[in-house]
């Protein structure tokens, strides 16, 4: 069964007191299946991020008893904070992350609510894609008028809560009100000025955002409103779709910054609201000095940052995830205020599994590990390996080609091949895992129990099935290096010409490893019982082998006529 997964990030009014935010960010690891994945305080806005992905019924498990401790220990009568709130759990949203609709994770949102409102005796509102009117899409709506106007919000009908007593009792004195939504991806995400004022920073801000800013008669700032036909203020939309944004002073930090909300990263990216807030900045006579992000980070707004600098550098785009994120986190400036550690920032890293992989072991340890008694990794694995080193030597070539002096005007041409390097590079590195995986599922099989004839039905079904994937991955290993030998080939024609023994390596040990995957194929074809299966893959993986072998004597008679 496909597993569906929703991210939960509650932002509680509390940034100062490590014991009451420890306590409430506990209560999610209580539930069996929920992983918390990140705790971000922050001392001047007096409030903290909290954010943990699972299942959605074990997450509006824990989203609640988050919701209750926090109502526990936060008194919304003392509290205050530069970030705008009007509950101890000021917002709840929930985010789709894996094989879930909005739609459905509205409804989660709608029976996290019900659930609230019932059993906590706590009031509040659904916003975004959980609300139930137009007018409550938008929490700067419902949340308008903050803690401090609620008291006066509970006695308009047309504010009444969705969920939750409708009347202003001394539950909503002590821990406010609620709003929960589902919603997209969001990235709250602030830049940095070398200024301390708040007013220059919104005016930044006013450019910026999709709200833009109120349009004035004369004097920008002072003047008069204009009101449209119906008598509401006029505005001039900012720059940017799908931002919401303020300015404001960080005590903490002794310098105003503007608060962005990303609503949606693929219409107005992390590093394009940077870049343009820059732009308008310096027109504005200040600086841009770095960027802060709160909570986490998908890992493909990270590459795509990078990305997005290193064309601007006119510099090849086929490295590595690591070296991406390097020039990402300097481009962005996201170390300016503290440490920014990806491992502990970006999602899909948190949400690795922590079972040890051969290609995260030393090159001397991946051979001890082969030397040894076990059976695996072996000859599959070994191929793959040697297929990855490969193509690494043509994407290094590549690479090497782009940055050289005097070819600026080809750099989009190499970097072109290095990114199609890459990728060849990645496959290869999860098939020498995978090849021992797929081993160890014929292993699996033999160990089934057969004392009947059901079991042994079954199992003989497992043996086969686990030995046809055995024989797939050899035949994908064979596909991905025969595949990579056109990055070699182009460079060995096109690149520098002082790394042609490179090039002509990789094609070497693409060829190897193509032949080591096709003995591969062979040897476990053999034993499966589905000869239309095996006799396919075993026509198919012969027409590679011989284009490999072909392929390997056209590079090296151009070699030997270059050498």
């Amino acid at each position: 069964m496909i597993k569906q997964l929703i991210e939960c990030v509650p932002n509680i009014s509390e940034g100062r007191d490590m014991n009451k935010i420890n306590a409430i960010a506990a209560v999610v690891e209580t539930v069996e299946g929920v992983k918390l994945l990140d705790v971000d305080p922050g001392k001047a806005t007096n409030r903290t991020v909290i954010t943990f992905v699972g299942e959605p019924a074990k997450v509006i498990d824990a989203a609640f008893l988050l919701i209750k401790k926090a109502s526990e220990l936060i008194d919304m009568s003392k509290q205050t904070g530069e970030h705008p709130r009007f509950g101890a759990t000021d917002v709840c949203p929930l985010v789709p992350i894996a094989n879930i609709s909005m739609e459905d994770t509205a409804k989660y949102a709608h029976q996290l609510g019900a659930r609230v409102g019932k059993e906590l005796g706590i009031s509040g509102y659904f916003y975004e894609n959980a609300a139930k009117e137009e007018k409550r899409i938008n929490l700067a709506n419902c949340r308008s008028g903050e803690y401090e106007g609620l008291k006066d919000k509970f006695t308009k009908p047309e504010w009444a809560p969705d969920f939750g007593p409708t009347t202003y009792n001394d539950q909503v004195i002590k821990s406010g009100v609620t709003a929960i939504s589902a919603r997209d991806f969001l990235i709250a995400y602030n830049v940095n000025l070398n200024t301390t004022s708040t007013r220059r920073a919104n005016a930044i801000a006013f450019d910026i955002r999709e709200a833009g800013r109120v349009k004035r008669e004369g004097n920008a700032a002072t003047g008069k409103k204009v009101l449209d036909a119906n008598g509401e203020p006029v505005r001039i939309p900012g720059k940017l779709k799908a931002v919401k944004g303020i300015g404001w002073f960080i005590d903490e930090y002794g310098i105003a910054q503007i608060s962005y909300n990303l609503t949606n990263i693929n219409i107005t990216s992390m590093h394009v609201a940077f870049d343009e807030t820059v732009k308008v900045a310096t027109e504005r006579g200040m600086r841009v000095t770095g960027s802060e992000l709160i909570g986490l980070i998908p890992l493909q707004a990270m590459l795509d940052a990078g990305d997005f600098f290193l064309k601007k550098q006119e510099r090849s785009l086929g490295i590595s995830d690591v070296e991406k994120i390097k020039i990402a986190v300097k481009s962005l400036g996201l170390d300016d205020l503290k440490p920014f550690h990806p491992k502990e920032r970006i999602i899909e890293y948190l949400l690795e599994e922590n079972t040890e992989k051969l290609v995260d072991l030393t090159i001397a340890d991946f051979a001890e590990e082969t030397a040894g008694e076990s059976m695996a990794p072996g000859g599959g694995s070994i191929a793959a390996y040697v297929g990855t080193l490969g193509v690494s030597l043509g994407t290094m070539v590549a690479n090497l080609s782009a940055h050289k002096a005097g070819w600026d005007d080809k750099w989009e041409f190499f970097s072109e091949w290095a990114v199609k390097g890459q990728a060849y590079k990645n496959r290869l590195l999860f098939l020498v895992d995978e090849d021992t995986n797929a081993f160890n599922k014929i292993i699996d099989g033999f160990r089934m129990p057969k004392t009947n004839d059901s079991e042994k039905e079954a199992r003989k079904q497992a043996i086969e099935e686990a030995t046809k994937y055995a024989t797939e991955i050899p035949f994908q290993v064979m596909e991905t290096a025969y595949n990579s030998i056109e990055v070699m080939q182009a460079m060995i024609k096109d690149g520098m010409q002082s790394s042609l023994s490179d090039s002509a390596v990789g094609v070497l040990c693409a060829r190897t490893a193509v032949i080591g995957a096709y003995f591969n194929v062979r040897i476990n074809a053999k034993d499966i019982k589905d000869r239309v299966f095996a006799e396919d893959i075993l026509a198919r993986s012969k027409k590679i082998y011989d284009d490999t072998l072909a392929a390997e004597q056209e590079v090296i008679a151009y070699i030997d006529s270059k050498m």
